[in-house]
């Protein structure tokens, strides 16, 4: 009990001394031992490491799981050591919702069977979500963690016993200069016309005893530098090894990017076979609707509209490639062709156009047409009207407006 109590009595005197001295420091009272340049240079890298690398975590965790309670029951589940349940996905359990619904529309009905089709495709999406918030989360989540919760909590533990070693340098420093002046001043020689010779004895005794209290500060100061160098070189290693932590995070970075182009790749396959299947199983109820989007997002028919439309090109697309055969255009006759009742649009030319025949109408750049199609006529075509100008224009070259 007397060792506990003699103990907590020296600890709270040196955090005493300690607490004088810092406050004494920033006074502009006390002086201070800087750090070299080197190390002041690898703790300011490691603290900005620290700080970006928290604010990617964060982020990243709102990236992968934009629900705020879904993260704090995943935080839970990790404190308390707990695996994380399955959790549906959101495509999942629209995929679900869509395929309930076809089941009282009537699966054989059009819209019930689209239903059914679109709900399959929504689980396949979801499917490929959850496999990339779980890749992730492993390459990416789990390796900047480590280092905020492990890594980061050495280097700050060593970091502040390097400033407790420096504190106590500077509180043997300070010390030994009050000794070393005391000591000067005791040993000042005395006026013997004016100092009697019992005072000439003390201020012997007294001169004595400052040079031991400076042979006693000069073994703790010496004490003292050996604690903070031998700490200094530790923090230094610790924190030269932050240039390790970048190599890891790199290559935990180029992991997260090969899963998230994967995700994003399967996601753009799944939606291409979807559009396909809906070409081919609603082509006859709705002619045309899916072949100019399919046309218009592929590689072969040229730019888009909308990302021609936003930012278009030095050059037009090329021209779309004739009918299959000569059946159109010997069966549909131009000037015979009628606006349907419903369904034209209002389309904005992106590029000039020569008409190659008298069935085609000549574009120019930025002007405004009205446009319809007709059945049985090519996808990549559609019916253009200017005043009373008409005839048939190429999709690629046209913005269509709502």
């Amino acid at each position: 009990m007397d060792f506990n109590v003699k103990k907590l009595a020296s600890d709270a005197g040196v955090f005493f001394t300690r607490a004088v001295q810092y406050t004494e420091e920033k006074l502009g009272q006390a002086e201070k031992t800087e750090l070299d340049a080197h190390l002041e240079n690898l703790i300011a890298r490691a603290d900005c490491t620290k700080n970006w690398t928290e604010k990617i975590f964060r982020q990243t965790e709102v990236l992968l799981q934009p629900n705020p309670s879904a993260r704090i029951e995943e935080f839970f589940y990790e404190k308390l050591d707990k695996k994380i349940p399955s959790r549906i996905t959101n495509a999942e359990l629209l995929g679900q919702y869509m395929q309930d619904a076809a089941k009282d529309f009537g699966p054989g009905s059009p819209y019930g069977s689209t239903l059914i089709t679109v709900g399959e495709y929504q689980k396949r999406l979801g499917g490929s979500e959850r496999e990339f918030l779980q890749t992730s989360a492993i390459n990416f989540l789990t390796p900047l963690r480590n280092f905020l919760e492990g890594d980061w909590k050495t280097i700050s533990r060593e970091r502040r016993l390097l400033e407790n070693r420096r504190l106590d340098l500077d509180v043997c420093k300070a010390r030994l200069k009050k000794a070393k002046l005391a000591e000067a001043k005791a040993a000042a020689a005395p006026d013997f016309q004016e100092t009697r010779p019992r005072n000439y004895v003390l201020s012997a005794s007294a001169s004595a005893l400052w040079s031991e209290e400076v042979d006693k500060a000069e073994h703790e100061l010496r004490v003292a530098q050996t604690e903070f160098d031998r700490q200094a070189e530790v923090t230094r290693l610790l924190l030269e090894g932050i240039s390790s932590t970048h190599v890891n995070h790199l290559r935990c970075l180029h992991e997260f990017v090969e899963a998230q182009a994967a995700y994003y790749a399967q996601c753009h396959r799944h939606m291409q076979d979807l559009q396909k299947e809906l070409s081919s199983a609603n082509g006859d109820t709705f002619p045309n609707a899916f072949a100019v989007n399919a046309s218009t997002s592929g590689v072969s028919a040229g730019p888009s509209p909308l990302s021609t439309g936003t930012q278009p090109g030095p050059s037009s697309p090329s021209r779309p490639p004739n009918p299959p055969n000569a059946l159109e255009s010997n069966t549909l006759k131009i000037e015979e062709v009628k606006p349907p009742a419903t369904g034209t649009r209002k389309a904005k030319v992106l590029y000039d156009y020569d008409a190659a025949d008298t069935s085609e109408l000549s574009l120019l750049a930025d002007e405004l047409i009205t446009v319809y199609t007709v059945p049985g006529m090519d996808p990549d075509w559609l019916i253009g009207e200017r005043g009373n100008q008409k005839g048939k224009v190429p999709v690629t070259y046209l913005e269509l407006l709502s």
